[in-house]
C-alpha cells in the first residue's frame, strides 16, 4: 500500500477517534513538505478543527500523536501553525522502494478488453506537400498522447485523416502537367512528397505571375486571381475529379501513391505510426448523406440558393454552411462523414482531435453537430488545442516554400547530436555503427523532448541549437542519466534486493537524499494519472526531468561504487536502478528512447 493511502487512513481513524468525525477524501490533503521544514509529508488540519473545538496547533499535535501510536510508517512528526509535518520511518520508505523495484510496470495502468476505448487523431497532412515542422509538433502530441492514454488504463486506437482532394490537390497535378515533363521520383531522386510540393510551390510561382500581368493590363487584383487561367484550369481538373473523369483520377492516384511513400517513410523516421487512415476523398460523401438524412430529419435546413446550413444560434453560435449551393462538401461535411465512418468501425467511447488551436471554433461547431445526429461522444469530444510552432526568423508559408520540411529537421538534429557527442568525447570507444545509431536517438530525443516540454496550449519558438545540450531540461541531459546509470549497474555486476526489514531493525537510516529521491519516485504513477487527466505530454517531460536532477544531486555528493558499507551500496543500486527503470517509462511515453550507453 502507498505511504499516502496508510497515512490517509490512519489520519480518518484518527479524527474519527478523536472528534467523532467521519474525514471525507478531500478532507485529508496530504503534500510534500516544504523543504524549510523538517518532515516527508504535510497534513492540512483546518478541515477537522471545528469538530476538534481547538486550535489548528492542538488540533495537529494532537492528530500527530495519535499517527505516531498506530501507523507504522509515521516515526515522528512537528506541527506549524495548521500543518501536521510528518517524518516517514526508514522502514516504510525500503518497503515503498521494494514495492517499486518488484512493480515492472510502475505507474502504468493495466488496459484489458472492458477499458474504455479512445480514438485520437493527429497528423492530418495534405497531399500536395510534404510534412513540416508544424506537423512535427502535432504528430509528436498525438503519439505521446495516446501513449500517456494508453497508461492510464484506455484501449487507443490511433488515427489520421488524409486531405487528398480539393483544389490545393489539383494546383499540384496541374503544374505537373504543364511543367514536370514526365519526372517521377526516381527519376529526380527526390522523395514523392518532396517532388509534389515542388510542383505546388511552382503552381503559385506561375499563378503570381499571370495576377500581376493581368493587374499591369488595368484588370483589379481581385478578379485577376479568379481570372487567372491558371486557377481556372485547376478548378476545372477539380470539377472533373468530383466526376470521376478517368484520366484525372488515374493522374491523382498515381501522384497521391508517390506521396503516401514519403508520409510513410517521414513516419517512421519520427516514430510514429497509425491503427487506422481515413481518406477524406472516401468520407466526403458520407458526410454529404448524413448531412442530407439530418435535412430530412429537421435538424438543419436549406436556403433559397439550395445550401444546407444548421441554425446555432440557439446555442450562442451563428448558422454553419454545410453544403454549398452547387451541392459540394466543406470541411466541417467532410468531419462529419469521416466521424460516421469511424463510429462503424470502432465502439468509441472518447473522441479526442489534436489540431492547431486556429481550429477552436470548428471543433464547438462539429460537437454540437454530431451530438445532434446522435453520435453518443459528440458532446464529449475533445479538440485537443495546440498553439503555433514559430521560427526566429517568423512564421512558414507552404505555397511560398519557406517552411521548415521535417526531414531536412529530423537530419539537422541527428547530425547536430553526432557532431556534439564527437566533440564531448562521448563516442571514443564506440564503432562508428553504434555513433550514428546513438545519434539517431539523441538528435530525435533532443527534437522531441524540446517540443514537448512545452505546456501544449502556447505558440512555441523552435531552436534546434538549445535543444542538443547535455545539460538543462533537455532530452540529451535525461537521456545521458539513463545511460550513466546504465552504464554503473554492469559495472557494479550485482542484482541488488535492498532488505528493509533488517536495516529497520539494526537502526541503520537513509540519507535525506535517497528518501527524497524514493519519494520523488513514488510520485510517477500520480504525475501519469495527471498528464492523462490534462491531456498533457508536458506533465511527463517536467517529471522526467525532475526526477533526474534529484538523481543527479544525489550522485554527485554520495557514491554507489565506491561506497565500502554493502548494504548502503545494495540500496543505492537498486535506487539507480529504478531512477533508470522511471526515466526510461516515463521517456517512453513521450515517444523517446534512451540509449543503454552514451
Amino acid at each position: 500500500m502507498k505511504i499516502e493511502t496508510l497515512i490517509s487512513q490512519a489520519a480518518a481513524e484518527a479524527v474519527k477517534v478523536l472528534y467523532g468525525m467521519e474525514a471525507t477524501e478531500k478532507m485529508l490533503q496530504l503534500q510534500k513538505t516544504r523543504s524549510e521544514f523538517e518532515g516527508n509529508l504535510t497534513l492540512v488540519v483546518f478541515p477537522f478543527v471545528k469538530a476538534a473545538r481547538k486550535s489548528p496547533e492542538q488540533t495537529a499535535q494532537e492528530i500527530g500523536q495519535y499517527l505516531v501510536e498506530h501507523c507504522a510508517a509515521v516515526e515522528k512528526f512537528n506541527v506549524v501553525k495548521g500543518f501536521l509535518n510528518l517524518s516517514i520511518g526508514n522502514g516504510a520508505w525500503l518497503q515503498l522502494l521494494e514495492a517499486i523495484d518488484q512493480d515492472a510496470n510502475f505507474g502504468r495502468k493495466a488496459v484489458n478488453e472492458d477499458s474504455p476505448l479512445v480514438m485520437i487523431e493527429y497528423s492530418s497532412p495534405n497531399t500536395n506537400k510534404p510534412l513540416h515542422l508544424g506537423h512535427v509538433r502535432n504528430n509528436l502530441l498525438g503519439w505521446s498522447l495516446a501513449q500517456i492514454m494508453e497508461a492510464n488504463g484506455n484501449r487507443v486506437v490511433k488515427t489520421n485523416i488524409v486531405n487528398d482532394r480539393g483544389i490545393h490537390i489539383c494546383k499540384s497535378m496541374l503544374a505537373w502537367l504543364k511543367y514536370g515533363n514526365g519526372e517521377t521520383p526516381e527519376s529526380s531522386g527526390k522523395k514523392g512528397d518532396h517532388l509534389i510540393g515542388d510542383y505546388y510551390v511552382s503552381f503559385d510561382k506561375h499563378y503570381r505571375e499571370e495576377i500581376k500581368q493581368l493587374v499591369a493590363q488595368g484588370m483589379d487584383e481581385e478578379k485577376a486571381k479568379q481570372e487567372a487561367p491558371l486557377i481556372k484550369e485547376a478548378h476545372e481538373m477539380l470539377v472533373k475529379w468530383e466526376q470521376g473523369d478517368p484520366e484525372v483520377r488515374a493522374l491523382w492516384e498515381k501522384m497521391n501513391a508517390w506521396v503516401y511513400a514519403g508520409f510513410d517513410e517521414t513516419y517512421k523516421k519520427m516514430g510514429v505510426s497509425f491503427d487506422k487512415i481515413y481518406y477524406e476523398s472516401q468520407t466526403y460523401l458520407k458526410g454529404k448523406a448524413k448531412v442530407e438524412e439530418g435535412l430530412q430529419k429537421g435538424l438543419f435546413f436549406r436556403k433559397d440558393d439550395g445550401s444546407v446550413w444548421a441554425d446555432l444560434t440557439g446555442e450562442g453560435l451563428d448558422q454553419k454552411l454545410l453544403l454549398r449551393s452547387d451541392g459540394t462538401s466543406v470541411y466541417m461535411t467532410q468531419d462529419i462523414g469521416t466521424a460516421e465512418m469511424r463510429f462503424q468501425d470502432y465502439p468509441i467511447d472518447k473522441m479526442i482531435y489534436v489540431v492547431g488551436n486556429e481550429q477552436n471554433y470548428h471543433f464547438q461547431v462539429l460537437s454540437i453537430l454530431l451530438d445532434r445526429l446522435g453520435f453518443k461522444w459528440g458532446k464529449e469530444l475533445t479538440h485537443f488545442s495546440y498553439g503555433m510552432v514559430e521560427l526566429p526568423n517568423g512564421k512558414m508559408k507552404s505555397r511560398e516554400g519557406t517552411v521548415v520540411d521535417a526531414d531536412d529537421l529530423m537530419e539537422l538534429m541527428v547530425e547536430d547530436a553526432y557532431k556534439t557527442s564527437m566533440e564531448l568525447g562521448k563516442f571514443d570507444d564506440m564503432t562508428e555503427e553504434e555513433r550514428r545509431e546513438i545519434a539517431r536517438i539523441v538528435g530525435m530525443g533532443a527534437l522531441k523532448y524540446f517540443i514537448l516540454k512545452v505546456d501544449a496550449r502556447k505558440n512555441m519558438l523552435f531552436n534546434p541549437e538549445e535543444s542538443i545540450d547535455f545539460n538543462g531540461n533537455t532530452g540529451p541531459f535525461i537521456q545521458y542519466t539513463h545511460a550513466r546509470i546504465r552504464s554503473i549497474l554492469r559495472k557494479s555486476g550485482l542484482s541488488p534486493l535492498p532488505l528493509p526489514e533488517r536495516r529497520a531493525e539494526q537502526g541503520e537510516s537513509l540519507l535525506p537524499k535517497e528518501i527524497e529521491l524514493i519519494q520523488k519516485m513514488n510520485e510517477f504513477p500520480a504525475a501519469v494519472e495527471q498528464a492523462g487527466k490534462d491531456y498533457s505530454p508536458s506533465g511527463i517531460a517536467n517529471y522526467c526531468y525532475e526526477l533526474t536532477k534529484v538523481f543527479n544531486q544525489f550522485y554527485h555528493d554520495y557514491s554507489i561504487l565506491n561506497e565500502p558499507d554493502a548494504q548502503k551500496k545494495a540500496v543505492r543500486l537498486v535506487l539507480a536502478r529504478n531512477v533508470a527503470k522511471i526515466i526510461k517509462s516515463g521517456m517512453s511515453l513521450l515517444g523517446i528512447e534512451v540509449p543503454e550507453r552514451m
